[in-house]
């Protein structure tokens, strides 16, 4: 057992673990400066077998007491993916939050393995500029209050991923990043996300070697994949009329819409923590996820609840982004869209094309669209004389104004 200086035992610490290159440094880092014994906490959330595999061992090399990995692929696209796109949040115009939501889950398993072996605190890789140490710490502080935070990246002597680099070589713990490509990824079972390197210019084009789950567009297939997306209140459930769980729907529509180059973005976004920073993102099966939710939603909510939720989408979009999912807003505004979500049921045909998405079809049994109220043809359920009441009525009010702005230019000024 590990002592501090005193020779007291040194605190059990559990830290959200990836096997990266900080969370690597921090393993031996805690040892060291804390006399901590270490426990490592990993979610598999979709990364990939790559990133999973031999992580334990990882751990254990690097002076960890033991290292438990929880497969949380089915709570995170049903509980975090779904919810979200259900609400329609997008932040930053463009990003479909596939970090943000991961983060609130991890930690949240964190906190119940410190509780279950009894922990005096925890700890995270996440440095002090991003938006992750929020996201952990305020879950940390919904879920155990009570337990010790420890962020080395606010601490530690190192000031950039190269003197990390350095740090665990000397260590003798492997890593993949080197100086030359000091990118940070992050992936998961929505997305991948690439930061750091040639990427932190924005006027340079993001390099075509860091991309893992889309196919250059230029070099996609020359023929279109027709896709078709069921839902049920809102859920995605079905993949071309095969009913499918959430994480296999996700899997093979990543698949089938990465081979077609669909879902790139690149985004110069506002950290929560103030400053503005760029990042290149992956999400092919999201972004036919959300094109199909809202071309659904319009067929069949009516025009203000389709303007209330997408007022609601943006701030469903910052509490995500911000780290703040166990709340009782998130709570209160997920009720609300479930609401919503009632009758957003239905099927929608969408044509991928070279990192395009293009609505091919749609159909619900809640359709409000009626071709005999829409037609342009002859129709016996409109009356087309009722508009010009309707217009008197509507207009008003410019009729009023209008009135008033001649009376006032007819009087002689002094």
């Amino acid at each position: 057992m590990h002592k501090q200086p005193n020779g007291k035992p040194g605190p059990l610490v559990v830290l959200a673990y990836s096997g990266g290159l900080d969370t690597s440094a921090i393993v031996p880092w805690l040892r060291e400066t804390y006399g901590a014994r270490v426990v490592c906490f990993a979610a598999d959330v979709g990364q990939g077998a790559g990133e999973l595999k031999g992580l334990v061992q990882k751990a254990k090399r690097s002076g960890a007491e033991d290292c438990f990995v929880e497969d949380l692929r089915e709570e995170f696209v049903r509980d975090f993916v779904f919810p979200t796109l259900r609400a329609g949040a997008v932040y930053a115009r463009t990003y479909l939050l596939g970090t943000s939501m991961a983060r609130p889950l991890t930690a949240a398993h964190q906190v119940a393995v410190a509780q279950r072996i009894g922990a005096d605190a925890l700890a995270h890789g996440c440095t002090g500029k991003g938006n992750d140490q929020v996201r952990f710490e305020l879950t940390y502080a919904a879920l155990a209050p009570d337990l010790q935070v420890i962020a080395p990246w606010r601490e530690w002597r190192f000031q950039s991923r190269e003197d990390l680099i350095a740090y665990v070589h000397a260590k003798g713990v492997p890593v993949q990043a080197t100086a030359e490509k000091p990118y940070s990824t992050d992936r998961n079972l929505w997305h991948c996300s690439h930061e750091g390197g040639i990427l932190e210019d924005p006027s340079q084009q993001a390099p075509e070697h860091i991309f893992v789950m889309t196919k250059n567009p230029l070099e996609a297939p020359d023929e279109p994949v027709v896709v078709t997306i069921g839902f049920e209140e809102g859920n995605p459930v079905s993949l071309d009329a095969v009913p499918l769980g959430p994480v296999e729907l996700l899997e093979q529509l990543n698949e089938i819409a990465g081979e077609h180059g669909v879902g790139r973005a690149d985004i110069v976004e506002d950290r929560l923590v103030g400053m503005k920073s760029r990042g290149v993102y992956e999400t092919p099966g999201g972004t036919v996820l959300y094109a199909a939710h809202r071309e659904l939603e319009q067929m069949v909510l009516d025009r203000r609840t389709l303007r209330m939720k997408d007022e609601l989408a943006l701030r469903y979009a910052d509490l995500v982004y911000d780290g703040r999912w166990w709340t009782p807003e998130r709570e209160a505004i997920d009720a609300l869209v479930t609401a919503t979500q009632k009758h957003v049921t239905g099927a929608v045909k969408l044509k991928l094309f070279k990192g395009n998405v293009i609505v091919a079809g749609r159909e619900s049994p809640f359709a409000l669209y009626q071709p005999s109220y829409a037609t342009f043809g002859k129709d016996n359920v409109y009356n087309q004389k009722d508009a010009e009441g309707f217009i008197r009525l509507y207009g008003l009010a410019s009729r009023i104004a209008a009135g008033l702005k001649a009376e006032r230019s007819d009087v002689p000024t002094s």
